[in-house]
């Protein structure tokens, strides 16, 4: 049996995207005013522009973490116990 520490894949892409819609946050909200454009408009445009992309970057980061936890996995031996008492 192989025993290695792997890392949860949504977790890590959902982290990407709410990094992504924070900085998309920040760019709509302190940049200078369009009056052609609402604020929620901007932000819509750099959610998608920036939640995308931190999607993307945390699932490779994710990706390498997983390579390397295959490399450092261990081989263990596993032994089936009968216990009366259990069921």
């Amino acid at each position: 049996m192989t025993v290695r520490r792997a890392p949860k894949f949504v977790p890590f892409m959902a982290i990407g995207a709410i990094l992504g819609f924070l900085a998309a946050l920040v760019v709509a909200y302190t940049g200078p005013a369009d009056p052609t454009l609402t604020r929620e408009s901007i932000l819509g445009f750099f959610t998608v522009a920036f939640a995308i992309p931190g999607l993307l970057l945390a699932a490779l980061l994710v990706l390498i973490f997983d390579r390397r936890s295959v490399r450092k996995a261990e081989r263990a031996r596993a032994e089936r116990t009968y216990d009366d008492d259990a069921a």
